[in-house]
């Protein structure tokens, strides 16, 4: 898998980033993070440039990212990648400092509210289209997650691998989240949504409930609540500061 690290003193913080947008473009505004801690951004798999199609059911995606999750790391996973965040703590829970998620699509432990189902009903038939063209497809899919990425006009190679390797990916909410054995561990967690949509603050609020975590909400940029920079860092540096001192 492909990982980048920047940042060469402090804590350890390993950035999982969600679908159609690896690496440091879900986390650029967090590289100011690297004067203060170590970071630790892996492409997940099927996304370039690790080879398309391999290693992204569920099982595969934590595994792969629980091995890189050292002793003392501060595990942070946007949209779907909080869902697999949730997942490789679940495998690793010893080596884990803390968690936090942003906005991860896991209805699936929210079915049943109308909010949650109506979004599911929008979503699923995207993705099944296979014949929607991938620009076409991205704007459709960040329109209705609410996602604020930039897109290029021409989609770059790289971007439209990228695209595939998320509409290859299991449907998020089809996961099953063992969030009994993540609130058993006991360590800090901290849930971020941007108050744009009924559906995440429910899935959120459940999160937060059943593992006691701190609640966040960061408004200005929706479903990407990491791009507002310096609101979204802020809190993050206090959670982990209020790790730190606490051990």
């Amino acid at each position: 898998m492909y990982v980048e690290r920047v940042g060469e003193t402090g804590p350890r913080l390993l950035l999982v980033h969600g679908g159609i947008v690896p690496g440091w473009q879900t986390w650029e505004a967090q590289r100011v993070l690297a004067e203060e801690y170590r970071l630790v951004v892996p492409h997940r798999p099927g996304y370039p440039p690790n080879a398309p199609g391999e290693g992204i059911q569920f099982d595969a995606q934590a595994r792969a990212v629980a091995e890189l999750i050292e002793p003392g790391s501060h595990v942070i996973g946007h949209s779907y990648g909080g869902v697999v965040s949730m997942l490789a703590t679940a495998l690793v829970p010893d080596r884990v400092r803390s968690l936090t998620v942003i906005e991860p699509p896991a209805f699936g432990l929210v079915r049943g509210i109308p909010a949650v189902e109506e979004l599911i009903a929008r979503l699923e038939p995207l993705f099944a289209d296979h014949e929607l063209p991938a620009r076409e497809f991205f704007l459709a899919f960040a329109a209705t997650v609410g996602a604020t990425p930039r897109l290029p006009e021409t989609l770059p190679p790289e971007t439209e691998a990228s695209i595939l390797a998320s509409r290859l990916e299991p449907l998020p909410w089809t996961a099953s989240i063992p969030l009994d054995e993540v609130a058993a561990a006991g360590m800090p967690t901290l849930v971020f949504s941007g108050g744009h949509h009924a559906a995440f603050d429910a899935v959120c609020d459940h999160i937060a409930e059943r593992l006691g975590s701190e609640r966040e909400v960061i408004t200005g940029r929706a479903h990407s609540v990491q791009r507002t920079g310096e609101p979204f860092n802020a809190r993050l540096r206090a959670f982990l500061d209020s790790v730190l001192g606490a051990a």
